[in-house]
């Protein structure tokens, strides 16, 4: 019972609890609270009939609303009714206003429009009348910008430059910054800078004139220049020889040069144009107007722009020092030519002084030092390369007056000029090279004249007449009676006078440099040095490689420079005689004779060497063995017989030669035929050699031995000169007597026989003798067993070939 009365309650308390689910749905269904899903669900639980009670609770529900708007609907109705009702009534009345509003609008609008029209008719007056006081105002402004701009146009038109750009700065700093703000103004302020450049563009047009002035004026502006300085010249020459005046001490005097003050090319007179005849002398001022230069660097410097116009002008200045540097191609050939270079030079160097001197700032000392320095260099230059065209003394000397008076005028106007008086030295050298070449050619035609054979002479008056020509002693020669012959031929006495006579030709011109006594024999001294170390010293260099000269002549040739070689200190006694400068003095230089000829000599006995040489060529040319010769001839090669007449022959004309210059020469020869056969024998042409063949050559050895121990020429020792032909001698040596097993045994011994035969000179040779082994009877005795022959011919080749390897690997 209890049970199911607690049954009944839970039954009751389920009920309550669905629904009050069924009352929280339909509050989220009429809230429209989304998504139901959630709600719904709980409807539907495990209990029977659940969807059915749901949905008669949700009717149920529907029924109380509807209820409940057919209660409101009841409720207001009537005022609903009442209200369509008044406004039905009062459609009618607003029909009417709208007519009457619409009508009103109309007239409105037709009366308003004149009033409108008179409305913006003021407005219209007021802004123009409002503009019109605005553009008074302004025009007050801009008349004086405008008249300042006028004045300004009329200012560049009549070329007041100056004034145009003081007006031009009253514009920027006054009037302009008033109405910068009109277009007008804007337009002003771009043309200003246009108008700056335009003064400045047609400042430097007349700036260039200006140059363009100078630079035809500057040949006539330094000829007056040149002519000033050499009348003063002449006067302080010609007054200081009048009052005898001494000034007690060392002055730099060339050509009777001295020190003067710095002068202008001015109107004034000097004490030579006293003469009532003596034409007026320009000015430069006289030439050249020099406004443009000081109004053109005026406006600059009122710019601002004085740095650039300075650079300007001295870069152009420096192009037109550039183009009066530049001397005429043909300027070398006339002394007019010099002239007119050093004219325009001195031309442009009085402008720069002008310009120095007037002006600040445009022309420094500073720049004007570097300008000539610049220039200096360049004439230096130019004088050193076309003075090597002159080759007429006469112009040369001409040449170095004229330096003298373009120094003294530029020296006037403090321009320093110690390098062009050491260029006179140069000069002078210069005059010597022309002196040289007039020699060199004599000294050719000397060399081409002589017959190269000693002097002959019949009597004693031919004797004195050659002696006085030439320092020539000898005691033993002056016991002989005549006729006898003189060691030295035609060329030596001439040879000696011509250098004579070129120390007189080379005293000229230093004589004109008024130098000490010293000075000149140095001069002197160098000079003939020049003469005898490079032209005589080149001649005989030419004359000995010369091919129409023989051995006889080269002989001829060593002795004559003997003799000259002696002749050399009577050469520095002359020069002594000339300048009375002892040569024990210091400062004295030596000729370098002595030296010249010994290289001659020495150039003499090397092309004797090489003439020998040349010679065993020839006959060796001429040989024609049979190198597959069964045996030989019995008797040495006729070319080899030859070669050895013609050698003793020319080694008895080497008597006259110092000993060793003969031993040398013999020594020479007797190496080179041994080379020579030793080439001929390993000659790669050279194919095959016979045993006979082998024999032959082995017999024009033995001659060679022969001569050489025959003593050619005296002073060798023992076998010395035979030793030229060892080589040979082992190695036919060896191929003769086959001794092939001592040579391999004592291979790299000292005291081995066979030790200056090399190993692959020896396997050349067995290879050429190894191919005409089956053709000759070299191995006749091996005939009976050609399997040890060939056996030991192979063992010999693979031991020579073993020891050339391990040559080259120790290489």
């Amino acid at each position: 019972m209890a049970r199911k009365s607690k049954l009944n309650l839970l039954e009751l308390y389920s009920e309550e609890n669905k629904d009050q689910i069924y009352k929280n749905v339909f509050a989220e269904i009429e809230s429209f609270e989304l998504p139901l899903g959630t709600s719904l669900r709980s409807v539907y639980d495990d209990q029977p009939n659940a969807h059915q009670r749901f949905m008669e609770k949700l009717d149920a529900c529907i029924r109380n609303h509807d209820r409940e708007i057919e209660k409101m609907c009841n409720f207001h109705h009537q005022g609903f009714v009442d209200a369509i009702t008044e406004l039905l009534k009062v459609r009618a009345d607003a029909e009417k206003l709208k007519v009457q509003v619409t009508d009103t609008n109309r007239r409105l609008q037709d009366a308003g429009k004149e009033v409108i029209a008179q409305t913006e008719e003021i407005i219209r007056c007021r802004i123009q009348q409002r503009n019109i006081t605005t553009v008074v105002e302004k025009l007050q402004l801009c008349l004086p910008v405008l008249e300042m701009y006028s004045k300004l146009k009329e200012q560049m038109k009549v070329k007041r430059y100056y004034s145009a750009l003081k007006t031009m700065e009253q514009l920027e700093n006054m009037y302009l910054p008033r109405v910068s703000q009109y277009r007008f103004c804007q337009i002003m302020i771009e043309n200003l800078p246009k108008l700056r450049e335009e003064i400045k563009e047609i400042s430097m047009s007349d700036l260039k004139d200006f140059l363009e002035s100078i630079r035809k004026h500057s040949d006539k502006i330094g000829e007056t220049a040149m002519k000033q300085a050499q009348q003063q010249k002449t006067f302080n020459t010609a007054l200081q020889k009048q009052n005898n005046v001494n000034y007690g001490r060392n002055m730099y005097v060339i050509n009777g040069r001295v020190p003067e003050p710095k002068y202008e090319i001015t109107s004034k007179r000097t004490l030579e144009e006293e003469d009532e005849h003596e034409e007026e002398v320009l000015t430069a001022h006289d030439l050249v107007d020099f406004s443009p230069v000081y109004r053109c660097l005026h406006i600059y410097s009122v710019l601002g722009d004085g740095e650039t116009f300075e650079n300007y002008y001295r870069k152009q200045r420096r192009k037109q020092a550039r183009l009066v540097l530049q001397p005429q191609s043909s300027m070398h050939e006339t002394v007019e030519g010099y002239r007119r270079y050093f004219s325009q030079i001195v031309g442009f160097f009085v402008v720069e002084d002008h310009i120095l001197h007037v002006t600040q700032g445009l022309v420094t000392r500073a720049y004007t030092d570097e300008l000539w320095n610049m220039a200096l260099s360049k004439i230096i230059a130019v004088l050193r390369t076309h003075s090597s065209y002159c080759t007429d003394p006469d112009l040369v000397l001409e040449l170095k007056n004229l330096i003298v008076v373009f120094a003294d005028t530029l020296q006037g106007y403090g321009f320093p000029v110690n390098r062009l008086f050491d260029l006179l030295f140069e000069i002078r050298d210069q005059y010597n090279e022309t002196l040289l070449k007039k020699w060199a050619g004599l000294f050719r035609d000397i060399f081409e004249a002589d017959n190269y054979s000693p002097i002959p002479v019949a009597n004693e008056e031919e004797y004195k007449i050659v002696i006085s020509k030439f320092p020539f002693q000898d005691p033993e020669l002056d016991k002989q009676s005549f006729p006898k012959k003189l060691p030295m031929s035609q060329s030596v006495p001439q040879i000696y006078i011509q250098v004579k006579e070129f120390i007189y030709a080379s005293l000229k011109f230093s004589e004109s440099l008024h130098r000490s006594s010293t000075e000149i024999d140095d001069m002197l001294r160098k000079s003939t040095n020049l003469l005898l170390t490079r032209t005589l010293s080149s001649c005989l260099q030419n004359l000995i490689k010369k091919p129409h000269i023989g051995l006889t002549e080269l002989v001829q040739i060593i002795i004559n420079t003997t003799h000259l070689e002696q002749a050399c200190k009577y050469l520095e006694d002359f020069i002594t005689n000339i300048t009375n400068i002892s040569q024990e003095t210091v400062h004295t230089a030596r000729l370098y004779g002595l030296s010249t000829f010994k290289d001659a000599r020495h150039a003499a006995e090397g092309e004797i060497y090489t003439k020998l040489n040349q010679k065993i060529d020839e006959f060796i040319q001429l040989a024609d063995y049979d190198w597959t010769m069964s045996e030989s001839a019995g008797r040495a090669s006729g070319y080899l017989m030859d070669l050895i007449n013609f050698l003793r022959s020319t080694f008895q004309v080497f008597t006259h030669l110092p000993g060793k210059v003969a031993q040398t020469a013999c020594m020479s020869a007797c190496q080179h035929l041994s080379t020579s056969l030793m080439q001929m024998l390993l000659d790669s042409e050279l194919k095959q050699i016979s045993m006979g063949a082998v024999q032959q050559f082995n017999l024009d050895v033995i001659q060679c031995e022969l001569f050489a121990s025959s003593e050619p020429v005296p002073g060798f020792h023992g076998d010395t000169l035979q030793l030229a032909f060892i080589d040979l001698r082992q190695l036919l040596d060896l191929f003769m007597v086959w001794d092939w097993s001592t040579y391999l045994a004592d291979y790299g011994q000292p005291t081995s026989k066979y030790l200056r035969v090399n190993p692959s000179t020896a396997l050349t040779l067995l290879e050429k003798m190894k191919d005409t082994s089956k053709k000759n009877n070299i191995f006749a005795q091996f005939r009976k067993n050609d399997r040890d022959k060939q056996k030991l011919i192979e063992t010999v080749v693979k031991q020579l070939r073993s020891l050339v390897n391990g040559m080259s690997q120790h290489t």
